[in-house]
């Protein structure tokens, strides 16, 4: 059996997503999977342009715009009182950014991906457990848990939170929110969900807690998130996020965000993690992708995306680098610029989420202050929705934070006591 010229390690989005973009290069590629079938765990997911700008030069925009859903709006509500905060409009931005932002159901964009694998040639393989990672003096081996090694001259990592890959550069843990998601979709066809607008992806934001809600799969379906502190979590109890605290967590919100929570899933929730932030993802032939790299909190909706991006930018640097100076400059390449753009959405990302579930005074100053936004003001997200950058001198300025002090005290009067 020929060895392959690379293997990514996990099937998941960003695995998927690595393995079309080498492939379509002209590379042999295999993808070990653990699971002994190639799924995704979850519901809805949502793809702003720098994600579509990618789908769409891979020639699979037109596939995924028919498995989602092109919204309107992106708005935020207060969750305590229902209003509207601020809002983006989808249609502006589209012709800012020259691509749409899409929703879809996570399994549909993951087996989309796989069946472009697929068409590719990529060899897809299951029940394919990986333990541990090497170097070679030609590549790199990966030993699978039944005691077999597999070889290739690169090996990409995309094996996750819990990556084992990543042992190799830093010796840390996933690092615990102490926040939970409940995750529910509902047949748009009757009940509550008949009367939702399905042009908007909407956000309440209150405290300690998040509601989100959108369509999926051409608006067949209403995608629900409850998102809340778990005070068990937080005291570092076992039995944490159950439903009692969920409803407790929601207990101080309006009609229509307690209105939702019958619709979630009581079976199961999900803990929110993430991981800081790392500047060396490479490791002579292996090299992290995705959340094995760069794991955030789920806040600015960029985690998948950004996996997609690493497959991309290493297919782009493959194309630039790898005929006329090998591997090394393509790693290289790609070390250069991904890490710094990651670690501004994983540190965005965390500050977001704090600003998302303010309460009091706090909660007051930021409302005030994003309802001052104009709707077409695109300053905190051009540096994120713009092309994925190939070189560090590419990527954009952050935008500047706005302190919520600034926000001006004759606004703040009707909220006085």
């Amino acid at each position: 059996m020929t060895d392959p010229d690379v293997i990514v390690v996990g099937g998941g989005i960003g695995g998927l997503g690595a393995a079309y973009a080498l492939t379509r290069r002209g590379l042999a590629v295999r993808v070990l999977e653990r699971a002994s079938a190639f799924g995704e765990v979850g519901a809805g997911i949502q793809l702003a342009p720098n994600c579509t700008r990618i789908l769409d030069d891979y020639g699979l925009l037109d596939e995924a715009r028919s498995l989602g859903v092109l919204p309107d709006a992106m708005i935020m509500r207060d969750a305590v009182d229902g209003a509207e905060l601020t809002r983006l409009d989808l249609r502006d931005l589209e012709r800012r950014y020259g691509f749409p932002y899409l929703v879809i159901h996570r399994s549909d964009l993951h087996a989309m991906l796989l069946r472009a694998c697929g068409r590719a040639g990529v060899d897809l393989r299951t029940s394919q457990q990986v333990t541990a990672y090497e170097n070679t003096p030609d590549g790199a081996r990966v030993t699978l848990a039944d005691g077999r090694a597999e070889e290739a001259r690169i090996v990409i990592a995309a094996d996750g939170l819990h990556s084992v890959a990543r042992r190799l550069l830093v010796d840390d843990e996933p690092v615990s929110s102490a926040y939970v998601a409940y995750r529910g979709t509902t047949p748009t066809a009757s009940g509550r969900a008949a009367d939702v607008d399905l042009s908007e992806v909407v956000v309440h934001v209150g405290p300690r807690c998040h509601f989100v809600h959108y369509g999926l799969r051409g608006g067949e379906l209403l995608n629900q998130v409850a998102v809340f502190e778990s005070p068990k979590a937080r005291a570092g109890e076992e039995d944490w996020g159950t439903p009692d605290e969920l409803d407790a967590a929601f207990a101080r919100t309006c009609g229509f965000v307690r209105g939702g929570l019958p619709d979630m899933w009581r079976d199961r929730w999900w803990r929110m993690y993430d991981r800081d932030p790392i500047m060396t993802w490479v490791d002579g032939n292996i090299a992290l992708l995705g959340d094995a790299a760069h794991p955030p909190l789920q806040y600015i909706a960029q985690g998948a995306i950004m996996a997609i991006e690493d497959g991309w930018v290493l297919g782009e640097h493959v194309a630039r680098h790898l005929a006329e100076e090998g591997w090394p400059a393509v790693l290289a390449a790609y070390q250069a610029v991904r890490p710094e753009h990651c670690r501004r959405v994983v540190t965005t990302s965390r500050a977001w989420g704090e600003l998302w579930h303010l309460d009091g005074l706090a909660r007051k100053q930021r409302n005030v202050l994003l309802r001052e936004r104009d709707t077409y003001d695109y300053a905190f997200v051009d540096w994120l929705y713009g092309p994925t950058a190939l070189d560090p001198a590419d990527e954009p300025p952050m935008f500047t934070p706005i302190p919520l002090s600034s926000a001006k005290t004759d606004a703040l009067a009707p909220f006085a006591p």
